[in-house]
């Protein structure tokens, strides 16, 4: 007899294919519908980036005390709690933009005249 898939198993199922039918749409969206629905997944607070960090965060205090128990190796706590770390700051450094992005949403879909000028594109990396 197989055991039924427990409900927050089926609910993590859940989330992941909403998360892909929302990058699915993303792609297709006008710029300032897209830009409204990015500045949402990004809010640190509310948003699906939020959401995934504080659930990792979660799931390294629940690696920490199974590690102390002997039920799992220190290194899935301690990686856990290293990709907790960098979600925050990369959630941080984001949260920046949010303002930007809602800007751009706010703005009506309205063909330009002139298309603006390409920005040079600068990237920087973190260590």
């Amino acid at each position: 007899m197989s055991h039924p898939t427990p409900h927050p198993v089926r609910l993590a199922d859940e989330i992941t294919r909403q998360l892909g039918q929302l990058a699915d749409h993303l792609s297709q969206l006008p710029p300032p519908q897209a830009a409204q629905v990015i500045a949402r997944v990004l809010d640190p607070d509310t948003g699906v980036l939020g959401g995934v960090t504080h659930l990792v965060a979660t799931g390294s205090v629940f690696a920490k005390d199974q590690a102390e128990r002997g039920a799992l190796p220190a290194e899935v706590w301690l990686a856990l709690g290293h990709a907790s770390n960098e979600l925050g700051d990369i959630t941080l450094d984001l949260d920046e933009h949010k303002d930007t992005l809602q800007r751009v949403g706010a703005q009506p879909a309205t063909p330009a005249a002139k298309p603006p000028a390409p920005a040079p594109l600068v990237v920087r990396r973190r260590r």
